[in-house]
């Protein structure tokens, strides 16, 4: 077993890199015939010049990043980019959503092939007076007004690269937006199925969602594969919630064993509002969720809440940034890990608290289970804090089963192998059990049990 990383000292501000990966000259090549081929309204050119600008000045991060140092992103800067402009032309028959998760849910849904809107496969059906569930290829063609407050923040895309990236290339994504007083009462999902069997083929989704004030909503946003290998995914999602709204986003990866998965969400959250966002990666090589949010309302209530499960060469790495702006807000972070093999677990964690935001409450913590001496837990929890009067408190933890507890259950009657299933169920259910819709949280709950119980090495000693 081993654990790298410690946390830093409150007000320690991230070190700025002297080196990056070099950008291949495939991507400018890409990148100029997509300026004259993709379709887009004309205030869209420059904003995608201006990531393609940020992505070329920045590069692809490397382990001299302070943000990086534990996730190798060479493998994806390696790949030969070959960006999915194209819909798949053999499509996907409508029986292959019923081998994924959630398919059984009611409710709207928008599906991706490839990162291309297929049709046939989404339903929309009966919303809500005002409430648009489209996919943003045919909202910049018809209503370009309503995206382009949400995709011009984002343009400079600060100093993650593959966000930049994504500003120039994305094609498509799921739109969402809830007028105010609005309640959607079945979850929403965005289904992003990759059947790319190509090294390098890349989709960008981009997704943007907006929860308008005391509106309520679930989203269920998911990551899937159907026979694909060696792709790249590299997603990134717009979080707007208004003042008194109420917002659930379950983010499920599970791609393919030799793919790639990046992905950002950036939240922006209204006064009295009450946001959930929860991640669970099972899949990828290499994968990585970037969760920026700014609680910009007062009294404002949000639970980011995650796991991951990996096994053999895996890494899965959660980054995330939680700002405090405004007075009496909590905040609560939960991300479980659960590692075999020579897998690797990655979490970054920092809590930024504004002189503005006193009254603050925000907790931050992060376990990992190791079931094999070879896996490999790095986790940095962070605080910076500028204001004097707020309750703030951070933790990691890493290792094995706690022997105690197998024991207390062995005095009960119980075997050995059934002592360690339990812990371990108990492990991943603490994070399954905060999801609020009832459906998906069960389905959620039996998924990651089948895939617990399939591990060879769930009841070894």
């Amino acid at each position: 077993m081993r654990s790298i990383g410690k946390p830093v000292k409150p007000n320690m501000a991230p070190t700025t890199p002297k080196k990056s990966a070099p950008v291949a000259d495939a991507y400018l090549e890409n990148f100029r015939h997509f300026e004259r081929e993709a379709p887009q309204p004309a205030w869209m050119l420059p904003l995608r010049q201006g990531g393609f600008a940020r992505f070329t000045e920045l590069g692809f991060p490397t382990l001299q990043h302070e943000d990086w140092r534990f996730t190798n992103v060479a493998p994806i800067a390696k790949l030969p980019f070959k960006p999915a402009l194209a819909a798949p032309a053999d499509g996907l028959a409508a029986e292959a959503l019923k081998h994924f998760p959630f398919a059984s849910l009611p409710g709207p849904r928008l599906v991706f092939v490839n990162g291309h809107y297929a049709a046939a496969l989404s339903r929309i059906g009966r919303l809500p007076a005002g409430v648009k569930v489209a996919n943003v290829a045919a909202v910049l063609a018809r209503e370009p007004a309503l995206l382009e407050p949400h995709l011009v923040p984002s343009s400079s895309a600060g100093d993650n690269a593959f966000t930049a990236l994504n500003q120039a290339f994305f094609l498509d994504g799921g739109f969402i937006h809830l007028p105010a007083g609005t309640v959607v009462p079945e979850p929403v999902q965005l289904i992003y199925i990759a059947t790319a069997n190509q090294s390098g083929a890349t989709m960008q989704p981009r997704n943007v969602i907006v929860a308008e004030a005391n509106s309520q909503l679930t989203v269920i946003e998911s990551y899937v594969t159907a026979g694909g290998a060696g792709y790249f995914t590299n997603a990134v999602t717009e979080l707007v919630v208004g003042d008194h709204a109420r917002v659930e986003v379950l983010k499920f990866q599970d791609e393919a064993a030799d793919a790639f998965h990046m992905a950002a969400m950036h939240g922006r959250f209204g006064r009295a509002s009450n946001v959930s966002v929860h991640s669970f990666a099972l899949g990828a090589k290499i994968s990585r969720n970037s969760i920026r949010t700014n609680l910009a309302g007062e009294g404002l209530e949000c639970v980011l809440n995650g796991l991951y499960l990996t096994r053999g060469e895996q890494l899965a790495d959660h980054h995330m940034v939680v700002e405090h702006a405004q007075p009496h807000c909590a905040s609560h972070e939960y991300f479980n890990g659960i590692l075999d093999d020579k897998s690797r677990g990655v979490f970054h964690g920092r809590i930024l608290v504004q002189q503005l935001a006193q009254k603050t409450d925000a907790k931050q913590t992060n376990k990992n289970l190791l079931l094999s001496d070879d896996a490999t837990a790095n986790t940095k929890p962070q605080l910076e804090i500028y204001a004097d009067d707020v309750k703030c408190t951070h933790g990691a933890t890493i290792g094995q089963l706690n022997p105690e507890s197998i024991f207390y259950l062995r005095s009960r009657g119980i075997g050995p192998d059934t002592a360690r299933r339990m812990l371990i169920h108990a492990f991943a259910g603490e994070i399954i059990e905060r999801i609020r819709h009832e459906a998906a949280r069960e389905e959620l709950n039996q998924l990651v049990w089948e895939r617990l119980e399939a591990n060879p090495h769930l009841a070894e000693k």
